[in-house]
């Protein structure tokens, strides 16, 4: 039997509790994503004020959910430190310190070992090949979705995080996918316990088709949304989601599926190759 640490969750989708953020003090766009690259090419203007004043709207609507709010500790070298989810995951039976895959974040471990240093560590550790918290989904209790482009999360460091879930029991399902997406949470992400996002047409019907038969419906998002992080949002409980402003369509869609949604301005950081669920990293969650 597997004794949990103090953060743990088995859902994406149980009441958040603590979200571990960090502050973007030194955020900017960096050529290391499609997205990215394309914003960068475009020679579009970087806004700090109105990238601090975003991030602040973030922290309201998390606050607001009456989310606690815990952070890392910036480090002027590390410009994508900002998107939490990628660096840890939480499990559970404790955090995961993650592997990442672009030389210009491998450092972010160091502010990871010294948060969880202040409680009782970490789970566990990957050390094969590369995975990264934005291909993640513990969906619920007993079903793990894991995404690997061969680039952010390889087969190998797929396989390594969830042989733990394997041994539990869990349903393990491997979507691969195309690096052009980033992550799996560009492409998908659950909103409540029986509804998802999720680009079916770059995922697949099968895909669809698998979530159906597990008792979950989809919001169909588009790939112009998908590469404007508009399928990228943040599960509250209680069918309350953070998900950005400018995805006017489907937080529509949410809305009348019963779902109140936060939709805090985030197209600053939208534009570097992530949003709300890239920049969050649950710590705690009640049941589902």
């Amino acid at each position: 039997m597997l004794t949990p640490k103090r953060w743990r969750l088995d859902s994406e989708t149980g009441v958040l509790k603590d979200v571990l953020l960090c502050p973007p003090q030194h955020y900017h766009w960096i050529d290391t994503n499609a997205v990215a690259h394309a914003t960068l090419s475009s020679g579009a203007p970087p806004d700090p004020k109105r990238r601090l004043s975003q991030y602040h709207e973030l922290e309201a609507a998390l606050v607001a959910a009456g989310v606690t709010l815990h952070h890392t500790v910036p480090e002027p070298h590390l410009p994508y430190q900002v998107y939490t989810r990628d660096s840890s995951q939480t499990t559970p039976w404790g955090p995961v310190l993650t592997s990442l895959a672009m030389p210009q974040r491998r450092g972010e471990y160091a502010s990871l070992l010294k948060f969880h240093d202040q409680y009782d560590g970490f789970f566990k550790y990957s050390t094969a090949g590369t995975v990264e918290g934005g291909d993640i989904h513990i969906v619920r209790p007993g079903l793990l979705i894991i995404g690997h482009s061969g680039i952010r999360t390889s087969e190998a460091g797929a396989g390594q995080f969830a042989a733990p879930f394997a041994a539990q029991g869990w349903e393990i399902k491997k979507i691969p996918f195309a690096e052009h997406f980033l992550h799996l949470d560009v492409l998908f992400c659950m909103a409540a316990p029986r509804l998802a996002v999720a680009c079916i047409d770059v995922l697949g019907d099968a895909f669809e088709t698998f979530l159906n038969d597990r008792q979950i419906s989809v919001i169909r998002a588009s790939y112009a949304e998908v590469m404007a992080m508009s399928c990228n949002l943040l599960a509250l409980g209680n069918d309350r989601v953070i998900s950005p402003a400018h995805s006017t369509r489907l937080n529509a869609a949410l809305r009348a599926e019963g779902i109140t949604v936060f939709d805090p301005e985030l197209d600053e950081f939208a534009r570097g190759g992530g949003s709300v669920h890239c920049m969050t990293m649950p710590l705690l969650r009640g049941p589902i």
